[in-house]
């Protein structure tokens, strides 16, 4: 397994180790030892998985009490993932970072407590698996605006992203709820 850290801390990219040949692949997606080892959590509340159609946006999430790491990885499609830390101590407060993450490259990224979390399906669908550190707490989910200028965020595709009203009436940076 390879982490390779991102410009938000905390938050990885994994690239298990794929073992294939003409019947297919292997690879382990979570061992506890070598989460542990990475520093990374090994204890998970809640799994979750979305089917989303091409130009299906979701996000920017938070939960401001409860807080949730998330690992994430597809398993069919293609996704443009993205998370936005929250953290006022830190020194990416407000800087977002995206990375692409498909199901045949088997990468999986670790987004920790603190950061605003969302994806873009760049596939015609695309199957989205991931494990919460806490359980889901809708009385204290926020939405940070998918497209708020402060955040810089260069989304890769050109088309009309389609949202849920809860992402269309998310809060800019400049006013959301963030971590002391």
């Amino acid at each position: 397994m390879q982490i390779t850290e991102t410009a938000i801390p905390g938050m990885l990219v994994i690239e298990p180790q794929v073992f294939g040949d003409r019947r297919g692949f292997f690879t382990e997606l979570f061992h506890a030892e070598k989460f542990e080892a990475a520093g990374l959590p090994t204890r998970f509340a809640q799994d979750n998985l979305s089917r989303s159609g091409r130009g299906v946006l979701r996000g920017l999430h938070y939960q401001i009490q409860q807080p949730q790491g998330k690992l994430v990885r597809v398993l069919a499609g293609r996704v443009y993932d993205v998370a936005v830390d929250l953290r006022r101590p830190s020194p990416a407060f407000g800087k977002a970072v995206g990375v692409e993450i498909t199901a045949d490259s088997h990468r999986q990224l670790y987004i920790p407590p603190g950061c605003a979390h969302g994806f873009f399906v760049l596939s015609e669908t695309a199957d989205f698996f991931y494990k919460c550190t806490d359980t889901y707490a809708p009385e204290h989910e926020r939405t940070l605006l998918w497209n708020d200028p402060a955040l810089g965020i260069d989304w890769p595709e050109e088309i009309e992203p389609i949202l849920s009203d809860k992402d269309l009436a998310g809060v800019p940076l400049a006013e959301c709820e963030s971590y002391a």
